[in-house]
């Protein structure tokens, strides 16, 4: 009798002990616990998920881990036609957040589908694609390329779209942030614009010689002007004013050395170069 008082609490806890599991989230994670009585009890959702520590469970219990931390999520769009019929490629960047890791296993699930979560790819991947499709129709290629006030129109839109949509479905997630990154036009386009701007800089290097040539005609014409009235000042005519300049230049350069004048016949000026 003493034996069996011993043995039998000894095996009711190796019992125990065999028929149960441990649950133990990471940090930033939380464990859903779904309860599959085989004979007694009711099954389903626990409502309490395990949020720190460890848990004992019955080994017909499951813990499904959800991943509270924000998530980025990355959506390609190819060949997105603008208002003038030019189609552009988006790469978009969302951050979602699991607001409610229990609402989500019950009502949403908790899989992958190609490394992305099954309640965005079965409740708000196509709704968003339709409304960033719908947005950029709106704006012109150059605009969404060029312009960041479209870029941040079309961003507006589509958050707000996005939020409506998942008020309306009811996923337990909060959206962070979300942007459509740069618009990026068919090479063909890009080549196109290329050659534009070389164009358009060629005709506005040619706009600033032809620019720098007037200036130039200008400034001779007016220091014309000026010598034509300082001769008709003067009384010079055309041989004199000639002389006045070559005695000019004369001074100018015997200013920056010694000069020897040898006057009569045919002589010429000898500089004294030092």
């Amino acid at each position: 009798m003493i034996k069996m008082l011993v043995v039998v609490p000894v095996l009711l806890v190796v019992a125990l002990a065999i028929g149960c599991r441990t649950v133990q989230p990471d940090a930033g994670h939380e464990a859903v616990l779904v309860r599959k009585p085989l004979l007694f009890g009711s099954g389903g959702v626990d409502p309490t998920p395990v949020k720190t520590g460890l848990k004992y469970v019955a080994f017909t219990t499951t813990g499904i881990d959800v991943n509270m931390q924000p998530m980025r999520i990355d959506v390609e769009f190819s060949d997105l036609m603008t208002m003038d019929g030019v189609p552009i490629d988006f790469h978009a960047v969302l951050t979602l957040q699991v607001s409610d890791s229990v609402k989500l296993v019950r009502d949403f699930g908790q899989d992958f589908v190609d490394d992305k979560p099954g309640f965005w790819i079965r409740n708000l991947e196509q709704p968003y694609r339709t409304a960033v499709r719908d947005a950029v129709k709106a704006h012109g290629m150059n605009e969404m390329a060029i312009q960041a006030t479209a870029a941040e129109a079309v961003d507006k839109v589509v958050t707000e779209h996005l939020l409506t949509i998942i008020k309306e479905t009811g996923v337990p997630v909060r959206l962070l942030d979300m942007s459509l990154g740069r618009a990026n036009p068919p090479d063909a386009i890009l080549h196109q614009r290329v050659e534009t701007a070389a164009q358009e800089q060629r005709i506005n290097t040619e706009k600033q010689k032809k620019l720098a040539e007037d200036q130039r005609k200008m400034a001779e014409e007016s220091r014309a002007a000026a010598d034509q009235a300082y001769n008709q000042k003067m009384g010079l005519n055309a041989e004199q004013y000639v002389a006045l300049q070559a005695i000019q230049m004369q001074r100018d350069v015997c200013g920056k050395g010694t000069c020897t004048f040898l006057y009569g016949g045919n002589a010429v000026p000898l500089i004294n170069m030092k």
